[in-house]
């Protein structure tokens, strides 16, 4: 006989690992849960190859919602893992959280939709404060403001972590809880007669039956829906990350992100950044070669601009890593497959995929559980918008 577990979960990154911890340890899931995962080194995954920052500032509430979720669970990490009956991995003490803020900045041409995005903040409890030039510039005395119309930032509930430590701490408390996780790639399904989810195939272990699929594939998650027919337009995009020093210190350097495309941010003694990325074509799913021609011909010049001190940087290293972009609208796809209702999609994030982990794991979760969300209506990020041509675009996109 074939093996059977309730729940099969394809990749075993954050999202997947986030759902197999909230089933098994946040919500007492009785249930077998099976997690699929090819990496088990995770060097190719983009939880590992994250910048791990987290931010409020987006234009749609339920984004807000998640990584509201988000930043409590890092905060309050210790407390939320400590129930966990951990063997031989115990949580770290904390996730490496460091409070600190986005700043969002505009020029004349972009004053009009920071405003109306700082509105939808503040309506949904986002403690943002929109900057005049001036303000800005005694508030960010190392930035160049000759070419601003203002900016955004906030007063709490952002920063940046350590993805690695989020992803090993909920793989481990998963694996305690007794979430049982395999090396090995998920290829397709087996339908029943009534459209259902009957089976999850494997490259080695062959069918697995299932009660509920979860494809949190990542950039792999559209080659996996096409094997159950269905049509994800969710493509792997490179985004190149660039570690440089500069020997002037910049105090309280939040994480900027420029009108140009480019954003940086602290990292200790030295500082990460990422240039424009126009254009932006599809990438292979393992194509990680950086083009660190990028750093000379694109970010220097528009961090020299933003920081003059930063005319005199050094860069230091660099890595690629991957959105699973969704060139629809640039938001997930969470939730059922409308016509198969137990195979949930988990897929799509277009670079927040990280820091809403523990959000979207716990919704997912407790669509498994309770067969609806019970935290926060993740609704609007379902299936069906794509296939009635509805987008909820996300135009907070780094």
């Amino acid at each position: 006989m074939r093996p059977e577990f309730d729940v099969v979960i394809a990749g075993g990154g954050a999202v997947g690992s986030s759902c197999a911890f909230h089933l098994k340890c946040a919500l007492n899931f009785a249930g077998s849960v099976l997690v699929v995962e090819p990496d088990s080194t995770y060097r190719g995954a983009a939880s590992t190859r994250s910048a791990s920052s987290i931010r409020l500032q987006f234009s749609t509430p339920v984004n807000i919602a998640l990584s509201g979720y988000g930043f409590e669970f890092l905060r309050d990490a210790p407390a939320r893992l400590q129930g966990s009956r951990l063997t031989e991995l115990a949580p770290p003490a904390n996730l490496g959280l460091v409070p600190s803020t986005y700043l969002y900045l505009a020029t004349q041409g972009g004053r009009a939709s920071l405003e109306e995005r700082a509105a939808i903040q503040r309506a949904h409890s986002v403690p943002v404060t929109l900057h005049e030039p001036a303000q800005l510039a005694s508030r960010y005395p190392w930035l160049n403001t000759a070419d601003l119309a203002g900016g955004c930032d906030t007063a709490a509930g952002e920063g940046w972590f350590d993805g690695q430590a989020l992803l090993a701490a909920l793989r481990a408390a998963a694996q305690a809880g007794g979430a049982v996780y395999v090396r090995d790639r998920a290829t397709g399904f087996e339908r029943s007669p009534d459209g259902r989810i009957a089976a999850v195939h494997l490259a080695e272990r062959g069918a697995v039956g299932c009660g509920f699929a979860v494809n949190a594939a990542g950039t792999r998650s559209a080659e996996l829906a096409a094997a159950a027919g269905v049509d994800l337009p969710v493509r792997p995009r490179k985004r190149n990350v660039f570690v440089f020093t500069c020997d002037t210190p910049l105090p309280e350097c939040p994480l900027v992100i420029d009108p140009c495309g480019l954003w940086f941010r602290s990292e200790k003694d030295r500082f990460l950044c990422g240039p424009p990325t126009l254009p932006d074509p599809d990438v292979a799913p393992d194509d990680f070669e950086v083009d660190f021609e990028l750093f000379d011909r694109s970010a220097w010049p528009a961090l020299a601009h933003r920081v003059p001190v930063f005319e005199a940087i050094r860069m230091t290293s660099g890595w690629a890593g991957h959105y699973d972009y969704n060139t629809f609208d640039q938001n997930a796809f969470i939730g059922p497959v409308p016509g198969a209702g137990n195979l949930l999609l988990a897929s799509g994030f277009s670079g927040h995929g990280l820091q809403q982990a523990p959000g979207v794991g716990r919704g997912l979760a407790e669509l498994i559980r309770f067969g609806a969300f019970q935290s926060i209506d993740l609704t609007p990020l379902g299936y069906a918008r794509y296939l009635s041509n509805r987008p909820l675009r996300e135009l907070n996109i780094i």
